[in-house]
């Protein structure tokens, strides 16, 4: 009784582990790479947010499969450069796109 029992706990955890890692977004992407990409973006922001070239609240982030691409407007041309800088230091960064205007 016992070992019928935990084979059949066993066989259902094993077919939610198949069906859980085969899941996808609309874009083919799997649920540990939006949360990759999700992850990226905080760190892309929080070192936005603690320089004190760039102002944090100018720049939107946005990344998608280690893509990150830099919107909004700064003051300077330093503070564009920066913020690139500080997206491509981040741990996952494939490629940055610098879209900043600069005000």
């Amino acid at each position: 009784m016992k070992k019928s029992r935990l084979v059949f706990i066993l066989l259902v955890c094993v077919g939610i582990l198949f069906v859980v890692s085969a899941c996808r977004t609309p874009a083919g992407r799997t649920t540990g790479e939006v949360v990759d990409d999700a992850t990226i973006t905080t760190k892309v922001k929080a070192k936005i947010f603690k320089d004190e070239t760039v102002s944090g609240f100018a720049i939107s982030v946005e990344t998608f499969d280690g893509e990150v691409t830099l919107t909004g407007a700064v003051d300077s041309e330093k503070a564009k450069t920066r913020a690139e800088e500080l997206a491509r230091s981040t741990h996952g960064v494939r490629k940055v796109n610098n879209l900043i205007k600069i005000k």
